[in-house]
């Protein structure tokens, strides 16, 4: 949908337009239910509307997929569970004051000979529409998420769920060839011939996947809760400092490896480790050798695991192109400017003043400057013996989209920078690995110009301060005017010698009398 229409029927299966108007910036409340064959999720989006936050976000693994390969039908105890879930959900959306819910089933619902029975019993009981969607749709939705996390971006989509696997192309910004698949771990389970008849299946279904879509050499995008499993397990067996799961990393080798070590190790002590429940743990490694399968067949130069799938993806379908095409993490720091700054607006000052020192950065480097200036006051809430940790934390842990990990640490470093000279003695400093040496001193310096900026304003509606840069000299120039010149005290001035130094620059001051 291009976000124009004002019609009921356009809006399914939303039961209003979320984005009325393509000049708003910010997302009325909106809950989405996904009922899985293995968890059954309610998400509560708001923020930025191109780039939502999470506010509620709780699912209940009900496996609802468990025993419908022999069945034919719903588990019987999982309906229990995901009814009960349901109703939980919708009593939560009545008390935030969610004007209703949408909630989409996929693949155990889809399938079963009792969906359509098991629909109407909740239609019945809670209220709730229940709409079901097909496998070519489902991989649509989903690939719209990762959309909606890397704009522009290419390569293939998998999305796994209990009883069902997609694979959609992405390009350009559009969704292309889509196919659906029986390779769901939990459809998986009791599959006739055992281990070896597991084997077989999973081959012969990949190769015919491999074959219709085609060559694939871009990255692979992972989205679902297997695959982040997985991740969980590859991050733990690396010791990788950084747990969060959006954008996170792995190469074919990495993945060869960790399905050895998932082949090897205990689960049981695996899985208390590092918190993976029970029912999750168990078709872990179904999915592993799916996973396996999947590499060796398409060979992606690269993997990433997405935590935005077919929830985020019925966002985005109602979003009109030019709100697709805003930066999300751009959106997003303007979203938390608003809220959370004393000084609303004044980021993109302070960008302006900074600005001379980072003048030949490549695109994406530029983004996260300004990124920066706009979460530069974000955490003045905090003590201020813990605000540096608090917006290190802040940049690394929270929800920003268009993020990889180590532009979460830039991120993270230079607004640590904002409110602290040097970056030793924390507790992230096995972070600091993640992100080269240039990036780290780039870092430094974008903080520390922030550091000083902030200090250099009478009126932010005005120009009162500029910097000047020679980068062939290192001669680094302040311009103050007369009414800015008592600003420039003694902490403002250490402020720029601690510029200066990270800059290995000389500093001139020059203040304008008239």
């Amino acid at each position: 949908m291009d976000g124009s229409s004002d019609t009921a029927a356009e809006w399914e299966p939303f039961n209003r337009p979320l984005f009325e108007n393509p000049k708003v910036r910010d997302l009325s409340r909106i809950g989405v239910i996904d009922i899985g064959s293995n968890s059954v999720r309610l998400v509560v989006f708001d923020g930025a509307a191109r780039s939502p936050a999470y506010f509620f976000n709780e699912k209940v693994m009900c496996a609802l997929g468990a025993g419908l390969a022999e069945t034919g039908k719903l588990n019987p105890s999982g309906r229990i569970r995901a009814l009960s879930a349901l109703r939980r959900f919708c009593t939560i959306a009545k008390g935030i004051g969610l004007p209703d819910l949408t909630a989409v089933a996929t693949a155990a619902v889809r399938e079963a000979s009792d969906g359509p029975e098991f629909a109407a019993q909740v239609l019945q009981k809670t209220g709730l529409k229940i709409h079901v969607v097909d496998g070519p749709e489902e991989a649509r939705l989903s690939a719209q998420g990762v959309l909606l996390g890397w704009p522009g971006s290419y390569g293939l989509v998998c999305d796994i769920g209990g009883a069902s696997m997609e694979l959609a192309e992405i390009s350009d910004g559009k969704v292309g060839q889509r196919l659906t698949s029986p390779l769901g771990p939990l459809k998986l389970v009791n599959i006739p011939g055992g281990k070896q008849g597991r084997k077989a299946f999973i081959t012969q279904t990949l190769d015919q996947l491999r074959e219709k879509m085609g060559p694939q050499s871009d990255r692979l995008f992972l989205v679902g809760g297997s695959w982040r499993a997985i991740a969980r397990i590859d991050m733990h067996r690396r010791g990788y400092p950084l747990h969060v799961m959006h954008e996170y990393r792995m190469t074919a080798r990495d993945i060869k490896e960790t399905a050895k070590y998932i082949d090897e190790c205990d689960l049981e002590r695996l899985r208390a480790e590092i918190r993976i429940t029970l029912g999750r743990m168990t078709l872990v490694p179904i999915a592993s050798q799916i996973l396996k399968g999947i590499v060796k067949r398409f060979k992606p130069h690269d993997i990433a695991v997405s935590s935005y799938g077919i929830r985020e993806g019925m966002l985005y379908e109602q979003m009109p192109q030019n709100m697709r095409d805003r930066d999300p993490l751009i959106e997003s720091c303007h979203f938390a400017e608003r809220k959370d700054a004393r000084l609303p607006g004044f980021g993109m000052r302070l960008h302006k003043f900074i600005s001379p020192l980072f003048l030949n950065n490549n695109p994406n480097r530029a983004r996260l400057v300004r990124a920066a200036c706009l979460l530069h006051d974000v955490s003045w809430r905090a003590h201020p013996d813990f605000r540096a940790e608090v917006c290190f934390e802040y940049a690394t842990r929270a929800n920003l989209g268009g993020l990889s990990h180590d532009e979460r640490v830039f991120l993270g470093l230079a607004l640590l920078h904002r409110y602290r000279n040097k970056r030793d003695g924390t507790r992230f400093e096995e972070l600091y690995s993640l992100l080269p040496d240039e990036g780290r001193k780039e870092a430094e310096v974008l903080g520390k110009a922030m550091r000083l900026g902030a200090m250099l304003w009478a009126n932010p509606d005005d120009e009162t301060a500029t910097l000047q840069w020679d980068a062939k000299k290192k001669r680094l120039s302040l311009i103050l005017t007369a009414e800015a010149s008592p600003l420039f005290g003694e902490v403002a001035e250490a402020r720029l010698e601690s510029l200066a130094t990270a800059l290995n620059a000389t500093t001139h001051v020059d203040i304008k009398l008239t």
